[in-house]
C-alpha cells in the first residue's frame, strides 16, 4: 500500500533564511511540508538520497531513484513525491542547494570565469536531470562538503560543483513549458490539491469531473486553471503519469505488457500501446528491451 502526502501549503516558497549567505543548503526527509507542487525565485540543485517515486517539473512527469540529480530554474514549479509504504518515514531523502541569479549577476562582473556557467543556468529554466554516473558521484561528494563546510570553503565547493555540472554532457532537459507560462501563484496553489488527488487515484478510472468536484470547482473552470498551472490538459497530465508508471514497471520487472497496462491505470491495451508510442516513440516491449540493455551497460561500468 502506498501513500502520497496531502499538499495544502502555499505554493510560493519564500526563502527568508539567506542570513546574508550566498547559497542555502538544506536537507529533509519524507513526508515533509516542503513536499508539494511549488515554485520559488531560487535555482534548486536537488539530490535524492533515499526512496523512489515521481518527479514533476514544469510539464514533465518522470521517475526518480536514489542518486537522481536535478537542477531547476527560478519560478519553475516542481515536486518530488516518494512512493513509500503506509506510515514509512524516510529520515533523509533530499540534499538541496538554493541560489539566485543575483549571485552571478554581481560576481561575474569581477570573476569573469563565472560567465562560463551561463549555458548551464539557461538550460535550468526547463529543468535538468543529470544522467552521468561519474558526474553524480562527484556531485554527491561535493554536496556533502557543502553540508559540512562553512564560509568560503562552502562557497568554493559550490562553484566547483557547478563547474562539474556545466561540463556534463549526459543530461536531459525536462519541461517543454517555460516559467512565464507556469508561475501563477494562485492557480498553482489550487493545483496543489489536484496533483495530490490525481497522484493518489490515477491507477483507476479518474474523470476530470471527479477531481473538479473534489476541489469544489466547475469542470470547465478547473480544466482551464489546471492547464495554466501545469502546462498540460488534465487528460494529458494523467496519461503522462500513467505512462511514467508503466515505464517504471517495464524497467523493473518481467510482468506481461497487459498487466503493466492495467496496473498503470489504462483500461484498454490498444489505447495504452497508442499512448505509449506517442509519448515514447516506441512500443512498450521495445522500451523494456532498451531499459534492460541500459541497466546491463551501467552494471558493467
Amino acid at each position: 500500500m502506498t501513500r502520497a502526502t496531502r499538499i495544502t501549503d502555499p505554493s510560493y516558497e519564500l526563502m527568508d533564511d539567506h542570513n546574508g549567505l550566498s547559497i542555502i543548503y538544506r536537507q529533509h526527509g519524507f513526508p515533509c511540508p516542503l513536499v508539494r507542487w511549488h515554485f520559488h525565485k531560487e535555482y534548486e540543485l536537488h539530490l535524492i538520497v533515499a526512496s523512489a517515486g515521481k518527479v514533476f517539473i514544469g510539464d514533465y512527469i518522470g521517475n526518480f531513484y536514489p542518486q537522481s540529480l536535478f537542477l531547476t530554474g527560478p519560478n519553475l514549479p516542481h515536486n518530488w513525491i516518494s512512493q513509500v509504504e503506509e506510515d514509512e518515514v524516510v529520515p533523509k531523502r533530499d540534499m538541496l542547494v538554493n541560489f539566485t541569479d543575483d549571485l552571478f549577476d554581481s560576481a561575474s562582473q569581477i570573476f569573469t570565469e563565472l560567465k562560463g556557467l551561463a549555458p548551464l543556468l539557461e538550460r535550468a529554466q526547463y529543468g535538468i536531470e543529470f544522467r552521468c554516473k561519474k558526474t553524480i558521484a562527484q556531485a554527491m561528494t561535493l554536496m556533502q562538503r557543502i553540508e559540512d563546510g562553512q564560509g568560503m570553503a562552502r562557497l568554493g565547493h559550490f562553484f566547483i560543483l557547478l563547474d562539474v555540472l556545466s561540463a556534463c554532457e549526459d543530461y536531459q532537459l525536462l519541461s517543454g513549458v517555460t516559467t512565464p507560462q507556469l508561475a501563477d501563484e494562485h492557480s498553482i496553489d489550487r493545483t496543489n490539491r489536484a496533483v495530490d488527488y490525481i497522484f493518489a487515484h490515477y491507477a483507476r478510472e479518474l474523470p476530470l469531473e471527479e477531481v473538479a468536484d473534489y476541489l469544489g470547482m466547475k469542470p470547465t473552470y478547473f480544466s482551464r486553471v489546471f492547464k495554466q498551472a501545469t502546462g498540460r490538459t488534465f487528460i494529458e497530465f494523467v496519461n503522462r503519469l500513467r505512462i511514467s508508471k508503466s515505464c517504471e514497471l517495464l524497467a523493473d520487472g518481467d510482468k506481461p505488457v497487459t498487466d503493466v497496462c492495467f496496473e498503470s491505470g489504462f483500461n484498454n491495451i490498444s489505447n495504452f500501446n497508442r499512448r505509449f508510442q506517442q509519448l515514447k516513440g516506441m512500443t512498450p516491449s521495445h522500451y523494456r528491451r532498451l531499459a534492460v540493455q541500459r541497466l546491463t551497460e551501467q552494471n558493467l561500468v
